[in-house]
């Protein structure tokens, strides 16, 4: 256990130092698992503590971009998750035609901000994943470089 400046109280569990975050989503806010990514014995990175700095500091920003690419996402792949469901009043419950970004605010719920480690670009990268109506097993991911939204996918994309 640990209470580090910038991340809080932490615990280290599977690979992850672990603790809270609350984000605010969709104008929703949630308290969400926070991991970030670094060895048992190591100190963070300057690039990860300026990574979360960063991402509290520019919330509103960073989730309006995010929120917008898994619009994108979502209005790109729903008629394909649709097939997959014989129903189709459960596909109008799971997989909706929806107009808005706000109208994903039923469909996504945030679970875990990951603090990723460092590579060789020195950029700050973050993963945001959550948990979705339309895909139960796999969820999305939200890679983030540089306060930047990279790319909307499933969850492999950030772990």
């Amino acid at each position: 256990m640990m209470n580090h400046e910038s991340f809080g109280k932490l615990e280290y569990k599977n690979n992850f130092w672990r603790g809270k975050t609350t984000i605010k989503m969709f104008g929703v806010e949630k308290e969400i698992l926070l991991s970030v990514d670094a060895y048992e014995n190591t100190d963070f990175s300057h690039v990860q503590k300026e990574a979360f700095l960063n991402f509290i500091q520019n919330m509103e920003n960073i989730m309006n971009k995010a929120e917008k690419h898994i619009y994108d996402y979502y209005m790109e792949n729903y008629e394909e998750y649709r097939e997959m469901i014989a129903n189709k009043s459960e596909a109008d419950q799971v997989v909706p035609n929806i107009h808005s970004v706000l109208d994903l605010k039923k469909l996504v719920e945030p679970t875990e901000l990951i603090v990723r480690r460092v590579r060789k670009n020195g950029k700050r990268r973050l993963g945001l994943l959550c948990d979705v109506s339309w895909d139960i097993e796999n969820g999305i991911g939200i890679k983030m470089e540089d306060e930047g939204v990279e790319e909307v996918g499933y969850q492999d994309i950030v772990l």
